[in-house]
Protein backbone atom coordinates (compact mmCIF):
# COMPACT_ATOMS: atom_id res chain seq x y z
CA UNK A 1 0.00 0.00 0.00
CA UNK A 2 1.00 3.63 -0.44
CA UNK A 3 0.74 6.83 1.55
CA UNK A 4 -1.68 8.11 -1.11
CA UNK A 5 -3.87 5.06 -0.47
CA UNK A 6 -3.85 5.67 3.28
CA UNK A 7 -4.68 9.35 2.84
CA UNK A 8 -7.50 8.45 0.43
CA UNK A 9 -9.01 5.93 2.84
CA UNK A 10 -8.92 8.55 5.59
CA UNK A 11 -10.39 11.22 3.31
CA UNK A 12 -13.31 8.99 2.34
CA UNK A 13 -14.40 8.92 5.98
CA UNK A 14 -14.78 12.69 6.06
CA UNK A 15 -15.24 13.94 2.47
CA UNK A 16 -17.79 12.51 -0.04
CA UNK A 17 -15.83 10.08 -2.18
CA UNK A 18 -12.63 11.31 -0.57
CA UNK A 19 -12.31 14.24 -2.99
CA UNK A 20 -13.67 17.74 -3.48
CA UNK A 21 -14.23 17.36 -7.23
CA UNK A 22 -15.36 13.98 -8.65
CA UNK A 23 -12.81 13.41 -11.43
CA UNK A 24 -10.01 13.52 -8.85
CA UNK A 25 -11.21 10.19 -7.43
CA UNK A 26 -9.70 8.28 -10.41
CA UNK A 27 -12.78 6.03 -10.52
CA UNK A 28 -12.74 5.69 -14.31
CA UNK A 29 -9.09 4.59 -14.42
CA UNK A 30 -9.21 1.92 -11.73
CA UNK A 31 -6.70 3.09 -9.17
CA UNK A 32 -6.38 5.26 -6.10
CA UNK A 33 -5.84 8.98 -6.73
CA UNK A 34 -2.42 10.50 -6.30
CA UNK A 35 -2.25 12.78 -3.28
CA UNK A 36 0.05 15.66 -4.16
CA UNK A 37 2.68 17.05 -1.82
CA UNK A 38 4.03 19.90 -3.95
CA UNK A 39 4.66 21.06 -7.50
CA UNK A 40 7.34 23.06 -9.29
CA UNK A 41 7.61 24.04 -12.93
CA UNK A 42 6.25 21.23 -15.10
CA UNK A 43 6.47 18.57 -12.39
CA UNK A 44 4.29 17.42 -9.52
CA UNK A 45 5.40 15.30 -6.57
CA UNK A 46 3.10 12.95 -4.68
CA UNK A 47 3.15 12.09 -0.98
CA UNK A 48 5.00 8.85 -1.73
CA UNK A 49 7.94 10.77 -3.18
CA UNK A 50 7.15 10.04 -6.84
CA UNK A 51 7.81 12.73 -9.44
CA UNK A 52 5.70 13.20 -12.57
CA UNK A 53 5.74 15.34 -15.69
CA UNK A 54 2.39 17.10 -15.31
CA UNK A 55 -0.04 17.45 -18.22
CA UNK A 56 -3.03 18.29 -16.04
CA UNK A 57 -1.65 21.64 -14.87
CA UNK A 58 -4.41 21.93 -12.24
CA UNK A 59 -6.92 21.38 -15.10
CA UNK A 60 -5.54 24.31 -17.07
CA UNK A 61 -4.60 27.32 -14.93
CA UNK A 62 -0.86 26.69 -14.67
CA UNK A 63 0.14 27.84 -18.14
CA UNK A 64 3.36 29.36 -16.75
CA UNK A 65 4.13 26.25 -14.71
CA UNK A 66 3.73 25.50 -11.02
CA UNK A 67 5.11 27.88 -8.38
CA UNK A 68 6.09 30.44 -11.02
CA UNK A 69 8.34 32.68 -8.96
CA UNK A 70 7.10 36.18 -9.95
CA UNK A 71 3.53 35.12 -9.14
CA UNK A 72 4.56 33.47 -5.86
CA UNK A 73 6.54 36.54 -4.79
CA UNK A 74 3.66 38.90 -5.59
CA UNK A 75 1.14 36.72 -3.75
CA UNK A 76 3.38 36.47 -0.67
CA UNK A 77 3.72 40.25 -0.59
CA UNK A 78 -0.03 40.71 -1.00
CA UNK A 79 -0.73 38.32 1.89
CA UNK A 80 1.21 40.59 4.22
CA UNK A 81 -1.44 43.25 3.62
CA UNK A 82 -4.37 41.03 4.61
CA UNK A 83 -6.24 38.21 2.92
CA UNK A 84 -9.66 39.74 2.29
CA UNK A 85 -11.29 43.13 2.75
CA UNK A 86 -14.80 42.89 1.31
CA UNK A 87 -14.18 46.31 -0.18
CA UNK A 88 -12.91 47.65 -3.52
CA UNK A 89 -9.20 47.72 -4.32
CA UNK A 90 -7.39 49.46 -7.16
CA UNK A 91 -5.91 46.12 -8.21
CA UNK A 92 -9.36 44.96 -9.33
CA UNK A 93 -9.37 47.73 -11.94
CA UNK A 94 -5.82 46.84 -12.98
CA UNK A 95 -6.91 43.25 -13.64
CA UNK A 96 -10.08 44.38 -15.40
CA UNK A 97 -8.02 46.56 -17.75
CA UNK A 98 -5.66 43.68 -18.52
CA UNK A 99 -8.59 41.44 -19.38
CA UNK A 100 -10.09 44.10 -21.63
CA UNK A 101 -6.76 44.53 -23.41
CA UNK A 102 -7.05 40.86 -24.35
CA UNK A 103 -10.58 41.35 -25.72
CA UNK A 104 -10.63 45.01 -26.85
CA UNK A 105 -14.12 44.72 -28.38
CA UNK A 106 -15.53 44.31 -24.86
CA UNK A 107 -16.16 47.15 -22.40
CA UNK A 108 -16.64 45.94 -18.84
CA UNK A 109 -15.64 43.10 -16.52
CA UNK A 110 -17.16 41.62 -13.37
CA UNK A 111 -14.88 39.47 -11.21
CA UNK A 112 -16.23 36.36 -9.48
CA UNK A 113 -14.75 33.27 -7.82
CA UNK A 114 -15.21 30.33 -10.20
CA UNK A 115 -16.07 29.42 -13.76
CA UNK A 116 -19.41 28.07 -12.58
CA UNK A 117 -20.23 31.43 -11.02
CA UNK A 118 -19.09 33.34 -14.11
CA UNK A 119 -21.31 31.29 -16.43
CA UNK A 120 -24.29 31.33 -14.07
CA UNK A 121 -24.02 35.12 -13.86
CA UNK A 122 -23.56 35.62 -17.60
CA UNK A 123 -26.69 33.56 -18.31
CA UNK A 124 -28.66 35.66 -15.84
CA UNK A 125 -27.40 38.86 -17.43
CA UNK A 126 -28.28 37.58 -20.91
CA UNK A 127 -31.81 36.82 -19.81
CA UNK A 128 -32.16 40.17 -18.11
CA UNK A 129 -30.80 42.03 -21.13
CA UNK A 130 -32.93 40.26 -23.75
CA UNK A 131 -36.07 39.74 -21.67
CA UNK A 132 -36.11 36.10 -22.83
CA UNK A 133 -35.72 32.89 -20.87
CA UNK A 134 -34.40 30.09 -23.08
CA UNK A 135 -30.75 29.17 -23.50
CA UNK A 136 -29.19 26.89 -26.11
CA UNK A 137 -26.27 24.75 -24.95
CA UNK A 138 -24.47 21.88 -26.65
CA UNK A 139 -24.33 18.23 -25.69
CA UNK A 140 -20.97 17.45 -24.10
CA UNK A 141 -20.16 21.10 -23.39
CA UNK A 142 -19.60 21.73 -19.69
CA UNK A 143 -20.41 25.09 -18.15
CA UNK A 144 -20.01 24.40 -14.45
CA UNK A 145 -22.39 22.84 -11.97
CA UNK A 146 -25.23 25.37 -11.81
CA UNK A 147 -28.61 23.64 -11.97
CA UNK A 148 -29.84 24.95 -15.30
CA UNK A 149 -26.77 23.79 -17.24
CA UNK A 150 -26.29 20.27 -15.83
CA UNK A 151 -27.95 18.75 -18.88
CA UNK A 152 -26.00 16.29 -21.05
CA UNK A 153 -22.85 17.94 -19.77
CA UNK A 154 -19.21 16.98 -20.17
CA UNK A 155 -16.24 16.96 -17.78
CA UNK A 156 -16.77 15.06 -14.53
CA UNK A 157 -20.35 14.14 -15.39
CA UNK A 158 -19.16 12.38 -18.52
CA UNK A 159 -16.40 10.67 -16.57
CA UNK A 160 -19.00 9.42 -14.09
CA UNK A 161 -21.19 8.20 -17.00
CA UNK A 162 -24.04 10.38 -15.72
CA UNK A 163 -24.66 13.22 -18.17
CA UNK A 164 -27.27 14.73 -15.87
CA UNK A 165 -27.31 15.30 -12.13
CA UNK A 166 -29.74 14.10 -9.49
CA UNK A 167 -31.22 16.84 -7.37
CA UNK A 168 -31.99 19.19 -10.26
CA UNK A 169 -35.75 19.78 -10.61
CA UNK A 170 -37.08 19.50 -14.16
CA UNK A 171 -38.23 23.09 -13.97
CA UNK A 172 -34.65 24.28 -13.74
CA UNK A 173 -33.74 22.77 -17.09
CA UNK A 174 -36.94 23.35 -19.05
CA UNK A 175 -35.49 26.56 -20.43
CA UNK A 176 -32.23 24.84 -21.44
CA UNK A 177 -32.38 23.67 -25.04
CA UNK A 178 -29.91 21.07 -26.29
CA UNK A 179 -28.16 21.23 -29.64
CA UNK A 180 -25.42 19.05 -31.09
CA UNK A 181 -21.95 20.57 -31.16
CA UNK A 182 -20.75 21.13 -34.74
CA UNK A 183 -24.29 20.55 -36.06
CA UNK A 184 -25.76 23.72 -37.60
CA UNK A 185 -29.08 22.07 -38.45
CA UNK A 186 -29.79 21.23 -34.80
CA UNK A 187 -29.28 24.88 -33.84
CA UNK A 188 -31.48 26.13 -36.68
CA UNK A 189 -34.25 23.74 -35.63
CA UNK A 190 -34.22 25.07 -32.06
CA UNK A 191 -34.42 28.69 -33.18
CA UNK A 192 -37.28 27.81 -35.52
CA UNK A 193 -39.21 25.90 -32.83
CA UNK A 194 -38.62 28.60 -30.18
CA UNK A 195 -38.88 31.75 -32.29
CA UNK A 196 -38.42 34.92 -30.26
CA UNK A 197 -37.81 33.01 -27.01
CA UNK A 198 -34.05 32.37 -27.02
CA UNK A 199 -31.93 34.70 -24.89
CA UNK A 200 -28.53 33.27 -25.72
CA UNK A 201 -26.42 30.49 -27.15
CA UNK A 202 -23.58 29.43 -24.87
CA UNK A 203 -20.74 27.39 -26.31
CA UNK A 204 -17.24 26.24 -25.57
CA UNK A 205 -15.62 27.60 -28.75
CA UNK A 206 -13.32 24.59 -28.51
CA UNK A 207 -15.12 21.86 -26.66
CA UNK A 208 -12.58 20.78 -24.06
CA UNK A 209 -14.70 18.95 -21.49
CA UNK A 210 -15.43 15.87 -23.58
CA UNK A 211 -11.84 15.70 -24.63
CA UNK A 212 -10.73 18.30 -27.15
CA UNK A 213 -13.21 18.63 -30.01
CA UNK A 214 -12.51 21.58 -32.33
CA UNK A 215 -15.26 23.54 -34.04
CA UNK A 216 -15.83 22.60 -37.67
CA UNK A 217 -14.91 25.24 -40.21
CA UNK A 218 -17.61 27.90 -40.24
CA UNK A 219 -19.45 26.64 -37.14
CA UNK A 220 -18.58 29.55 -34.85
CA UNK A 221 -19.29 32.02 -37.67
CA UNK A 222 -22.68 30.36 -38.10
CA UNK A 223 -23.44 30.78 -34.38
CA UNK A 224 -22.45 34.42 -34.55
CA UNK A 225 -24.80 35.06 -37.48
CA UNK A 226 -27.82 33.11 -36.26
CA UNK A 227 -27.74 34.79 -32.85
CA UNK A 228 -27.58 38.21 -34.50
CA UNK A 229 -30.46 37.32 -36.80
CA UNK A 230 -32.61 36.27 -33.83
CA UNK A 231 -31.69 39.03 -31.34
CA UNK A 232 -30.01 36.51 -29.07
CA UNK A 233 -26.61 36.83 -27.40
CA UNK A 234 -23.63 34.63 -28.19
CA UNK A 235 -21.68 33.65 -25.08
CA UNK A 236 -18.25 32.07 -25.37
CA UNK A 237 -17.39 29.95 -22.34
CA UNK A 238 -13.63 30.48 -22.34
CA UNK A 239 -12.94 29.14 -18.87
CA UNK A 240 -10.48 26.76 -20.55
CA UNK A 241 -9.58 28.49 -23.82
CA UNK A 242 -9.24 32.00 -22.40
CA UNK A 243 -5.60 33.19 -22.36
CA UNK A 244 -4.56 29.71 -23.55
CA UNK A 245 -5.15 29.61 -27.30
CA UNK A 246 -3.89 33.19 -27.52
CA UNK A 247 -3.72 36.17 -25.19
CA UNK A 248 -7.15 37.05 -26.57
CA UNK A 249 -8.37 33.48 -26.23
CA UNK A 250 -10.65 31.80 -28.75
CA UNK A 251 -12.13 35.07 -29.96
CA UNK A 252 -8.67 36.12 -31.15
CA UNK A 253 -7.70 32.63 -32.32
CA UNK A 254 -10.81 32.22 -34.50
CA UNK A 255 -11.52 35.88 -35.22
CA UNK A 256 -15.05 35.79 -33.80
CA UNK A 257 -16.50 38.44 -31.47
CA UNK A 258 -19.20 37.08 -29.15
CA UNK A 259 -21.46 39.30 -27.03
CA UNK A 260 -20.19 37.95 -23.72
CA UNK A 261 -17.23 35.83 -22.58
CA UNK A 262 -16.64 33.92 -19.37
CA UNK A 263 -13.08 33.42 -18.14
CA UNK A 264 -11.62 31.21 -15.41
CA UNK A 265 -8.53 29.12 -14.67
CA UNK A 266 -5.63 31.10 -16.20
CA UNK A 267 -7.20 34.48 -15.41
CA UNK A 268 -6.68 33.74 -11.70
CA UNK A 269 -3.12 32.48 -12.01
CA UNK A 270 -3.97 29.36 -10.02
CA UNK A 271 -6.14 31.11 -7.44
CA UNK A 272 -9.97 30.95 -7.20
CA UNK A 273 -10.93 33.74 -9.60
CA UNK A 274 -13.06 34.04 -12.72
CA UNK A 275 -14.74 36.80 -14.70
CA UNK A 276 -17.44 37.58 -17.21
CA UNK A 277 -17.17 40.38 -19.74
CA UNK A 278 -19.42 42.12 -22.23
CA UNK A 279 -20.37 45.31 -24.00
CA UNK A 280 -21.31 48.33 -21.89
CA UNK A 281 -25.06 48.12 -22.53
CA UNK A 282 -25.08 44.45 -21.52
CA UNK A 283 -22.84 44.77 -18.47
CA UNK A 284 -24.68 47.83 -17.20
CA UNK A 285 -27.57 45.46 -16.51
CA UNK A 286 -25.57 44.22 -13.51
CA UNK A 287 -26.23 45.61 -10.01
CA UNK A 288 -25.60 48.15 -8.58
CA UNK A 289 -26.10 49.92 -11.93
CA UNK A 290 -28.79 47.63 -13.31
CA UNK A 291 -31.50 45.24 -12.19
CA UNK A 292 -29.62 41.93 -12.56
CA UNK A 293 -28.32 40.97 -9.14
CA UNK A 294 -24.99 39.23 -8.62
CA UNK A 295 -22.70 39.53 -5.59
CA UNK A 296 -20.00 37.72 -3.66
CA UNK A 297 -18.13 38.13 -0.39
CA UNK A 298 -14.81 37.05 -1.91
CA UNK A 299 -15.30 38.46 -5.41
CA UNK A 300 -12.23 40.47 -6.34
CA UNK A 301 -10.23 38.90 -3.51
CA UNK A 302 -6.92 40.81 -3.35
CA UNK A 303 -4.72 37.70 -3.26
CA UNK A 304 -6.42 36.06 -6.23
CA UNK A 305 -6.44 39.34 -8.15
CA UNK A 306 -2.70 39.71 -7.53
CA UNK A 307 -2.02 36.25 -8.96
CA UNK A 308 -4.18 37.05 -11.96
CA UNK A 309 -2.43 40.35 -12.65
CA UNK A 310 1.06 38.87 -12.49
CA UNK A 311 0.12 35.95 -14.74
CA UNK A 312 -1.57 38.07 -17.39
CA UNK A 313 1.30 40.56 -17.39
CA UNK A 314 3.68 37.75 -18.37
CA UNK A 315 1.36 36.41 -21.07
CA UNK A 316 0.84 39.90 -22.48
CA UNK A 317 4.56 40.69 -22.55
CA UNK A 318 5.73 37.42 -24.11
CA UNK A 319 3.37 36.33 -26.88
CA UNK A 320 5.99 33.77 -27.98
CA UNK A 321 4.79 31.65 -25.07
CA UNK A 322 1.92 30.57 -27.29
CA UNK A 323 4.27 29.55 -30.10
CA UNK A 324 6.37 27.50 -27.69
CA UNK A 325 3.54 25.60 -26.04
CA UNK A 326 1.78 25.01 -29.37
CA UNK A 327 4.98 23.57 -30.85
CA UNK A 328 5.40 21.27 -27.84
CA UNK A 329 1.81 20.05 -28.18
CA UNK A 330 2.26 19.42 -31.90
CA UNK A 331 5.12 17.01 -31.17
CA UNK A 332 2.92 15.05 -28.77
CA UNK A 333 0.16 15.03 -31.37
CA UNK A 334 2.55 13.56 -33.92
CA UNK A 335 3.67 10.85 -31.47
CA UNK A 336 0.10 9.70 -30.80
CA UNK A 337 -0.69 9.65 -34.51
CA UNK A 338 2.36 7.47 -35.19
CA UNK A 339 0.87 4.96 -32.76
CA UNK A 340 -2.43 4.95 -34.64
CA UNK A 341 -4.27 6.89 -31.94
CA UNK A 342 -6.94 9.39 -32.99
CA UNK A 343 -5.92 12.76 -31.57
CA UNK A 344 -7.39 16.26 -31.64
CA UNK A 345 -5.33 19.36 -30.96
CA UNK A 346 -6.06 23.07 -30.89
CA UNK A 347 -3.04 25.10 -29.84
CA UNK A 348 -1.71 23.73 -26.56
CA UNK A 349 -4.86 21.68 -25.85
CA UNK A 350 -4.91 18.09 -27.04
CA UNK A 351 -6.62 14.76 -26.45
CA UNK A 352 -5.80 11.25 -27.63
CA UNK A 353 -9.04 9.30 -28.21
CA UNK A 354 -9.22 5.54 -27.95
CA UNK A 355 -11.68 5.03 -30.77
CA UNK A 356 -11.75 4.30 -34.48
CA UNK A 357 -12.05 7.27 -36.80
CA UNK A 358 -12.14 10.99 -36.14
CA UNK A 359 -13.85 12.66 -33.19
CA UNK A 360 -16.01 15.63 -34.18
CA UNK A 361 -19.05 15.37 -31.91
CA UNK A 362 -20.45 14.22 -28.59
CA UNK A 363 -21.69 11.05 -30.30
CA UNK A 364 -18.16 10.31 -31.51
CA UNK A 365 -16.78 10.83 -28.01
CA UNK A 366 -19.21 8.30 -26.54
CA UNK A 367 -17.71 5.60 -28.79
CA UNK A 368 -14.35 5.78 -27.00
CA UNK A 369 -13.00 2.68 -25.28
CA UNK A 370 -12.63 3.88 -21.69
CA UNK A 371 -10.97 0.64 -20.57
CA UNK A 372 -8.21 1.10 -23.14
CA UNK A 373 -7.82 4.66 -21.92
CA UNK A 374 -7.57 3.43 -18.32
CA UNK A 375 -4.80 1.01 -19.29
CA UNK A 376 -2.98 3.84 -21.08
CA UNK A 377 -3.40 6.13 -18.06
CA UNK A 378 -2.00 3.58 -15.63
CA UNK A 379 0.91 2.89 -17.95
CA UNK A 380 1.76 6.58 -18.30
CA UNK A 381 1.65 7.13 -14.53
CA UNK A 382 3.97 4.15 -14.06
CA UNK A 383 6.39 5.89 -16.45
CA UNK A 384 6.23 9.14 -14.47
CA UNK A 385 3.81 10.96 -16.78
CA UNK A 386 0.66 12.44 -15.23
CA UNK A 387 -2.19 12.85 -17.70
CA UNK A 388 -5.82 13.55 -16.86
CA UNK A 389 -7.50 10.53 -15.23
CA UNK A 390 -10.33 10.60 -17.76
CA UNK A 391 -10.77 10.00 -21.48
CA UNK A 392 -12.96 13.08 -21.50
CA UNK A 393 -10.48 15.71 -20.34
CA UNK A 394 -7.74 17.62 -22.14
CA UNK A 395 -3.97 17.53 -21.86
CA UNK A 396 -2.54 20.96 -21.00
CA UNK A 397 0.92 22.22 -21.91
CA UNK A 398 2.73 24.86 -19.85
CA UNK A 399 5.62 27.12 -20.74
CA UNK A 400 7.61 25.28 -18.06
CA UNK A 401 7.63 22.01 -20.02
CA UNK A 402 11.14 21.26 -21.27
CA UNK A 403 12.79 19.24 -24.02
CA UNK A 404 13.72 16.70 -21.37
CA UNK A 405 10.04 16.44 -20.41
CA UNK A 406 9.16 15.97 -24.07
CA UNK A 407 11.70 13.18 -24.58
CA UNK A 408 10.52 11.38 -21.45
CA UNK A 409 6.90 11.67 -22.57
CA UNK A 410 7.62 10.48 -26.11
CA UNK A 411 9.46 7.49 -24.66
CA UNK A 412 6.49 6.70 -22.40
CA UNK A 413 4.03 6.96 -25.29
CA UNK A 414 6.19 4.61 -27.34
CA UNK A 415 6.41 2.10 -24.49
CA UNK A 416 2.82 2.25 -23.23
CA UNK A 417 1.10 2.26 -26.63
Amino acid sequence: MSVSHDFFEDAKQHIPGGVNSPVRAFRSVGQDPLFIDHAKGSHIFDVDGNEYVDYVCSWGPMILGHAYQPVIDAVKAACDNGLSYGAPTQKETVLAKLILEAVPFMDKVRLVNSGTEAVMSAIRVARGYTGKDKIIKFRGNYHGHSDGLLVTAGSGLLTESTPDSAGVPKGYTQTTLLANYNDEASVEALFKANKGEIAAVIVEPVSANMGVVPPKKGFLEFLRQITKDNDALLIFDEVITGFRLAFGGASEYFGIQPDMITFGKIVGGGMPLAAYVGKKDIMDMVAPVGAVYQAGTLSGNPIAVTAGIESLKVLKADKDIYKRIDAFASKLEEAYKKKGISVNRVGSLLSPFFTDGSVESYADVLKCDTEKFAQYFRGMVAEGIYVAPSQFEAMFISDAHTEEDLEKTLSAIDKVL
